[in-house]
């Protein structure tokens, strides 16, 4: 039995029809060792999310072995997963895509899939401006309702412009790096390992969080 009902399934496959018009690629992080939580059950999600369209490919990559492609990508823990399209746009999640952040992965699948995040105009245009690189670590729960939207900007930011990454980071699964940036609540977002926020902040607030940190650099 599969982890989609089948009302999500059907809803899911109607959406991604309207939407992926490219090929989008799931690239994914795994291990067969014991220490790595929720490894199989991210691997599962992934597999049916793939069933759901044509133009969707998961590839699988083992951490301790695959090394080449694990540097490729810069994959510093797992479960990790890419979604890719034309190119890598440098949007990862680390640890499970599941709960309220299941709606991330679908959307930003549904983005890379349609070509373009959905951003108003100046935002996009001071976006692409930006020309020194930005990494946006973006701690999350799964239980976490206002997280996706931190999550989905970092995101969509990542897609504008190929100077910045967006990572989700599951908080519980990683411990001793949520405790290494003083992750007490969430969303909590670190740019460039000195400056954070916390809160799911408009894609403006978001934009003018980032050009604060860059001019403190």
């Amino acid at each position: 039995m599969g982890l989609l009902r089948e009302d999500d399934r059907k809803y899911l496959t109607s959406e991604f029809s309207k939407h992926i018009k490219n090929p989008v690629k799931i690239i994914h992080f795994t291990s067969d060792s014991n220490d790595c939580m929720y490894c199989k059950e991210t691997m599962e999600i992934l597999k049916e999310v793939e069933e759901l369209h044509d133009l969707i490919t998961l590839y699988i990559y083992n951490f301790d072995t695959d090394r080449d492609i694990v540097q490729k990508y810069g994959i510093e823990m797992i479960p990790a997963t890419v979604i890719e399209g034309e190119k890598d746009y440098g949007i990862k999640f680390y640890g499970i895509p599941a709960g309220y952040e299941f709606s991330s992965l679908v959307e930003d699948i549904m983005d890379v899939g349609e070509g373009k995040p959905e951003l108003k105009e100046e935002t996009i245009n001071a976006v692409k401006d930006i020309n020194k690189p930005v990494h946006l670590k973006v701690f999350v729960t799964t239980t976490c309702p206002y997280c996706p939207t931190a999550v989905r900007i970092a995101h969509k930011f990542a897609m504008v412009n190929e100077n910045i990454k967006g990572d989700m980071i599951e908080a519980n699964e990683f411990p001793e790096l949520s405790q290494r940036y003083n992750v007490y609540a969430v969303p909590r977002v670190v740019i460039n390992e000195d400056r954070y926020f916390e809160g799911a902040l408009p894609e403006n607030q978001f934009l003018n969080e980032i050009l604060e940190a860059l001019k403190e650099e």
